[in-house]
């Protein structure tokens, strides 16, 4: 008649385990603290992260390499995508039209020397701009 005997111990042996697991509370407060400055902790690195790409981004130089051959002079935006920029290349300049998928060079001069430049006086009509606007008054025509 051991049975009933190991029966008994079992029982009382769970009862036991049951009535303590019963007096613990279900998290305690340093698991719920240290979840919390993990969650905190990882928001504020990931916004370091964030703010430095954005910053990078922001004051980065808008140089393409240090060529001499390359530069752009000047661009100007004639639409929400489309840009007419000049670039130099060399002793030329190139105005090109910048669209999305799509670049075509519009007009070829001479590089500007000493008292020319892309940036005219304010109360005088630059001379790229009549040029333009002939050329799209010819386009327009067409």
């Amino acid at each position: 008649m051991r049975f009933p005997h190991i029966t008994l111990a079992l029982l009382s042996a769970g009862a036991s385990t049951l009535a303590a697991a019963q007096q613990t509370p279900a998290a305690p407060p340093a698991v719920t603290g240290t979840l919390t400055s993990l969650i905190i902790g990882m928001v504020l690195v990931l916004a370091v992260i964030a703010a430095t790409a954005w910053l990078l981004k922001r004051l980065a130089p808008r140089t393409y390499g240090s060529s001499s051959v390359l530069r752009v002079v000047a661009g100007a935006a004639v639409g929400p995508r489309e840009r007419v920029v000049i670039v130099e290349i060399g002793a030329t300049w190139l105005v090109v039209g910048v669209a999305p998928g799509c670049v075509n060079t519009l007009h070829q001069m001479p590089r500007a020397t000493g008292g020319e430049t892309a940036e005219a006086s304010p109360g005088a009509t630059p001379a790229f701009a009549q040029w333009l606007k002939k050329f799209t008054e010819k386009r327009s025509d067409r």
